[in-house]
């Protein structure tokens, strides 16, 4: 059975169980936290712990953490965390950006300053086949976004790096998109240009709109829909994404839903207040108490839930059924 690295060491991807498949554990901005943030290192392991714990115990075996260079990616602190619960954390890399590449990239690639090969993918592939940094983790998936501004030079830049990788190395794929914009459709042409199976591609945020015939075509291109943001109520009401769900499986896709939250334990964007007004049940208990009740409430069968959780997740390591 193929294996999957997590941030512990591999395993193979049928005991990846339950799985959400885009939750972070930090969203941080490393630098802005070094000298601005007021920051406890011992108390932000400690009570990512506790919430990770609490999320195992909710019958949660596997979170896939999206975290790459943009949002403070930064795996010994991950490792601290992974090393003290039972529940498997799995690594991407990647960049996060809606506009233009980091400064590392502006002046060094292919027709630039420096023309070279383009660099992103040399360092994506050393972090899928040999380890980030000198943690010994290998990443086990690749991520990129693609927002409201579009397919801009800097978005498609590493778009296209992160499809080389995927091509080079077989890993899969996530993408932050903005589904009003249908970005994801604009996704996947670029990613399929590049080679990229896209049946091992999540599409991210589908779950932000009730538009079911736009998420019906990204599934008959063969991808993944992430219904990925459960608990930010904010974006779109808790009874709209239920819904939407629901009316996918009965279309026939419930072997292209993918389900997660996109919560932290912490994320410095927004003060904890904040967060807690704006979006109460945005944490990790809400799909175990709360979304899953609901959807078999609405006559989901078990065997659909085990469909989203456990055999997708497993589909998008290893393209099996």
């Amino acid at each position: 059975m193929p294996q999957v690295q997590t941030v512990t060491g591999p395993v193979d991807s049928g005991d990846l169980g339950r799985v959400l498949v885009h939750e972070h554990v930090f969203v941080l901005g490393e630098e802005h936290r070094h000298n601005y943030d007021r920051w406890d290192e011992e108390e932000r392991v400690a009570d990512a712990v506790a919430k990770l714990r609490e999320l195992k115990s909710l019958g949660i075996d596997t979170i896939l953490d999206p975290t790459v260079l943009g949002l403070g990616r930064y795996i010994p602190r991950i490792q601290r965390v992974a090393e003290q619960v039972d529940l498997k954390i799995v690594a991407a890399t990647g960049i996060y950006t809606y506009n233009d590449v980091p400064f590392q990239f502006h002046y060094n690639g292919p027709g630039l300053l420096f023309d070279r090969p383009e660099p992103m993918v040399d360092l994506f592939v050393k972090d899928l086949t040999e380890g980030i940094a000198d943690t010994g983790v290998r990443a086990a998936f690749l991520k990129c976004a693609i927002d409201q501004p579009g397919l801009t030079p800097g978005v498609e830049r590493v778009m296209r790096a992160v499809g080389q990788s995927s091509v080079a190395t077989g890993a899969p794929i996530t993408v932050h998109t903005d589904a009003h914009s249908e970005s994801g459709l604009v996704t996947q042409r670029v990613l399929a240009e590049e080679g990229v199976d896209l049946s091992r591609v999540i599409i991210g945020h589908s779950g932000d709109t009730t538009d079911v015939d736009y998420l019906s075509k990204l599934a008959e291109a063969g991808s993944f829909l992430g219904m990925d943001r459960f608990g930010l109520d904010v974006l779109l009401p808790f009874e709209d994404r239920i819904r939407t769900v629901v009316e996918l499986v009965r279309r026939g896709y419930v072997d292209r839903i993918t389900i997660a939250h996109d919560a932290a334990c912490y994320i410095d964007w927004f003060s904890e207040p904040d967060k807690v007004r704006a979006a109460p049940r945005w944490h990790y208990r809400h799909i175990s108490e709360d979304v899953i009740p609901a959807l078999l409430a609405r006559g989901l069968s078990d065997d659909d839930i085990d469909t989203i959780l456990v055999r997708n997740p497993k589909r998008f390591f290893d393209g099996t059924v």
